[in-house]
């Protein structure tokens, strides 16, 4: 970022916005992956957890999102919390890269 020196809420507003809206964007089209596709790679059981915790993910960021737009945008959210959502991405992720590289075969 440019300007190092941007007061805290508009901080917020410019980076951990987007971050939440590219969160949901993400956990959005692994939800559908998940609940549409079968994907052979993985166990029945393994595509059932990851997309509850896809689910549980999504929930989470809900609240997240209604309360940083409650507070006008001026409370951030701990990185306790984020990194466990971009772990998820991640892994939905290389799910996502392993469904394709199989229809491509």
């Amino acid at each position: 970022m440019s300007d190092s020196n941007l007061p805290g809420t508009e901080l917020f507003k410019t980076v951990l916005d987007p971050l939440l809206e590219d969160f949901q964007h993400w956990f959005t089209r692994s939800r559908h992956l998940l609940e549409t596709e079968e994907l052979s790679f993985m166990s029945h059981q393994e595509q059932s957890d990851l997309l509850l915790r896809v689910k549980q993910a999504q929930d989470e960021l809900n609240t997240a999102k209604m309360l940083f737009n409650a507070t006008d945008k001026q409370v951030g959210i701990d990185m306790a919390t984020l990194m466990p959502w971009h772990e998820l991405v991640t892994e939905c992720w290389n799910v996502a890269m392993r469904f394709r590289q199989g229809r491509e075969v």
